[in-house]
């Protein structure tokens, strides 16, 4: 382990165990990311999926360090503070765009250490055949759904500019895996319509990629999960139009009404992206809070409509001494 992620980590380790630490961190709360939980950890292992992507090991040891350092609740108890104060910080999970293994992968986990979360779905994607672009399209020129369906899609990729980088050829399968996911971070300036069409380009899964609304409704039955909105088609709101954004905004609060006995009144920007103008029409959608992407501890002086949040990576989940290292930063003044 290089000599600077070992430092991190023994420092993350002694701010959380210090009475410094705990003064900072007493009636703040730490709100954590994460997309989805895979199947096995060598798979989301790749740096393509590990910014996104926890395998259920790595996962499971990261709940395991939470319930021995934090008091796990609903984000909602954040939000919302009782009077009551335990010595120990308090952590919530919240998932974005609502996939599939989320109910498959996670849920037995959170359910097996009694952890609740928060999911915010992409609501066009619930119960449809709709695939999320990243993951279609990153599959597809990764190769795993075999050498035609790749050759075709880099052919459609060429017609709209946007050529293979030559290092996707690297006989290192973890330097082609990191040039795949800057090539991929790349793609999110193509407009919704382009990157639509290259998602019906590649080959359709045999299964959904999304939870259905009946998963949706026995996860909230649990207890342990509830649901808010990410958008509806996964659009980045900073690049609507209002008419579009008004769209976009009302059509997944509704499916959340109808959906959900008590959906969440916090919106989840997708790909954390938001402006005064998106943060005002949030607000008169009714949400009176939102989460966004930046980095920090939620102490509630901070603008409720841009909360910020801690993003969990594969790498981070096997090392969660990382992330008491990035609390530390994001707690300082």
């Amino acid at each position: 382990m290089p000599i600077k992620t070992s430092i991190k980590r023994a420092s993350g380790w002694l701010y959380l165990n210090s009475p410094l630490g705990r003064r900072q961190l007493r009636g703040s709360g730490v709100i954590l990311m994460l997309h989805r939980v895979l199947a096995n950890d060598r798979a989301a292992d790749l740096p393509h999926r590990n910014e996104l992507c926890v395998g259920p090991k790595a996962f499971e040891h990261l709940l395991v360090w939470l319930k021995k350092h934090f008091d796990c609740v609903p984000l909602m108890d954040i939000l919302h503070p009782g009077t009551q104060h335990s010595e120990r910080p308090r952590v919530t999970l919240t998932f974005d765009d609502g996939w599939r293994d989320n109910a498959v992968n996670a849920f037995p986990l959170l359910q097996k250490y009694q952890v609740p979360a928060s999911i915010f779905l992409s609501t066009d994607f619930i119960g449809s055949r709709q695939r999320f672009w990243w993951e279609s399209l990153g599959e597809t020129l990764w190769g795993s759904h075999g050498e035609q369906p790749r050759m075709h899609l880099i052919e459609c990729l060429q017609q709209v500019g946007r050529p293979l980088p030559v290092l996707m050829d690297d006989v290192d399968v973890d330097r082609r895996s990191l040039t795949l996911l800057h090539y991929l971070q790349s793609l999110k300036t193509l407009a919704p319509d382009d990157l639509s069409r290259l998602t019906d380009e590649c080959p359709e899964e045999s299964l959904p990629q999304a939870l259905d609304w009946q998963q949706v409704r026995a996860l909230e039955a649990s207890g342990l999960v509830r649901f808010g909105p990410h958008g509806a088609s996964h659009a980045i709101l900073t690049g609507l139009d209002d008419q579009r954004l008004n769209e976009e905004l009302s059509r997944s609060r509704d499916a959340l009404l109808n959906g959900c006995n008590r959906p969440l009144p916090v919106y989840c920007y997708p790909n954390g992206d938001h402006d005064a103008r998106v943060r005002q029409q949030v607000a008169d959608h009714a949400f009176p809070y939102a989460l966004g992407t930046g980095t920090g501890i939620y102490r509630g002086a901070s603008d409720p409509l841009a909360l910020p949040r801690f993003g969990v990576s594969q790498r981070t989940a096997r090392n969660p001494e990382l992330l008491s290292w990035r609390i530390y930063r994001g707690a300082q003044p």
